[in-house]
């Protein structure tokens, strides 16, 4: 008699191979899609802006689970025709700080502007301007402010501002070589005239000796590099400084290149309040002009008017609180100075001065010095309003058990 019964084959290792190389490659291919999505979503997930199906987040048994509504409160509603008005809502609700303030006069400090015109007038022979405005109030004083005068090394404000403008526009690198030509070469203050021509200067170098030794080949050659007189004087009209005109290379020392008060008041506050320049050109505006090495005029006598200790006038400004960031102007018949001035309170003013006389007349100058000086009580800083006391709160019923025992 035969077994119907299937003989058994002996055992051996081809199944579980299979089944092991079945599991690997389900677990590649797992890893793989896993990947796949955590790549997509990682983004989404930390910005915590990770957008559901609605056919998940409608399910009833999702929609009260905790988590589900934590995720949609940080999911934006997002609209195609709405987004950049909300982006923008967002932002403006979002910032912080003082204004940058407006180039707007709104209110006249008419004792200002009567004394700078008393200071003046026992001075036949000597023309004054005068201008200041605080850009957060509006609050301003004047005398002649608008006149045209010689602008001596004054216009070199202007002129880094056009040059700015250039950078701002891509059409003027920070490291560009600027040549310097026989044209171009300025004599008196600097030291770049010394150099041999052909002589290259990058132009991060260039302005700031202008501004800070006032080099007269230096402004020469931006002068020369945004376009030559003619374009950078049709630049100052459609900024709004209709007194600023170049006429001759520096130094100029017959004066006829001109500006007035409110003219230098005004390329000063274009720049600080953001109507000019963008953040990173206002930036090297501030950086250059803090250069500046002359602070014998406008700074002495506002520090002089301040009142207290004396001294180097920066020094002793910023002890007080304030900084001004100015340049000057002097070729011995006209002389002036005209900058920023930050307030201990976070305020700002603009102030320009220019007195033409006679050659080396030390009255202009006084004269200077006279009316910064005047300014000092309009630009006192306000009292800092005291402190909110903090929010006490409510004791709780412990608290007030333990309040009530003890002895």
């Amino acid at each position: 008699m035969t077994s119907s019964r299937p003989s058994r084959r002996p055992g051996g290792w081809g199944r579980p191979l299979r089944l092991m190389l079945r599991l690997i490659l389900l677990g590649i291919g797992l890893g793989v899609l896993t990947g796949s999505a955590l790549k997509v979503l990682a983004p989404q997930v930390q910005k915590q802006d990770i957008t559901l199906p609605e056919w998940i987040t409608n399910q009833p048994w999702l929609a009260e689970q905790p988590w589900l509504k934590s995720l949609k409160s940080t999911t934006p509603e997002k609209d195609s025709g709405t987004a950049d008005s909300s982006n923008t809502t967002i932002l403006s609700s979002d910032r912080r700080g003082l204004p940058p303030g407006r180039f707007e006069p709104k209110q006249e400090i008419k004792a200002l502007s009567t004394n700078w015109k008393q200071l003046a007038a026992p001075y036949d022979d000597l023309q004054a301007s005068a201008y200041m405005l605080l850009l957060d109030d509006g609050r301003f004083a004047e005398l002649d402010a608008q006149r045209p005068m010689p602008a001596a090394s004054s216009i070199k404000t202007p002129v880094l501002l056009a040059a700015l403008e250039l950078i701002d526009n891509g059409d003027l690198q920070w490291n560009e070589p600027l040549i310097l030509t026989k044209e171009l070469v300025g004599g008196g203050a600097g030291w770049m005239a010394s150099r041999p021509l052909g002589s290259r200067f990058p132009t991060y170098e260039v302005a700031t000796e202008m501004i800070r030794v006032s080099d007269n080949s230096a402004t020469n050659l931006l002068i020369d590099r945004v376009g030559g007189k003619k374009v950078i004087n049709a630049r100052f009209q459609a900024l709004d400084l209709p007194a600023t005109e170049v006429n001759n290379w520096l130094p100029d020392l017959k004066g006829t290149n001109t500006t007035s008060a409110r003219d230098l008041s005004r390329s000063i506050a274009m720049v600080d309040i953001g109507e000019r320049l963008g953040p990173r050109s206002r930036d090297l505006f501030r950086e250059v002009m803090a250069t500046s090495v002359t602070n014998t005029l406008l700074p002495k006598g506002l520090l002089q008017g301040l009142g207290g200790a004396q001294g180097v006038p920066d020094e002793s400004l910023a002890r007080k609180g304030y900084r001004v960031y100015n340049k000057t102007g002097d070729i011995g018949i006209a002389y002036a100075d005209a900058g920023l001035i930050e307030l201990p309170d976070g305020r700002r003013a603009v102030a320009a001065f220019l007195v033409k006389g006679p050659f080396n007349d030390p009255r202009s100058t006084n004269l200077i010095r006279a009316m910064a000086a005047a300014m000092a009580p309009h630009l006192k800083a306000k009292p800092a309003p005291p402190r909110p006391k903090p929010v006490q709160p409510n004791p709780s019923p412990k608290e007030q058990a333990a309040a009530t025992t003890s002895p």
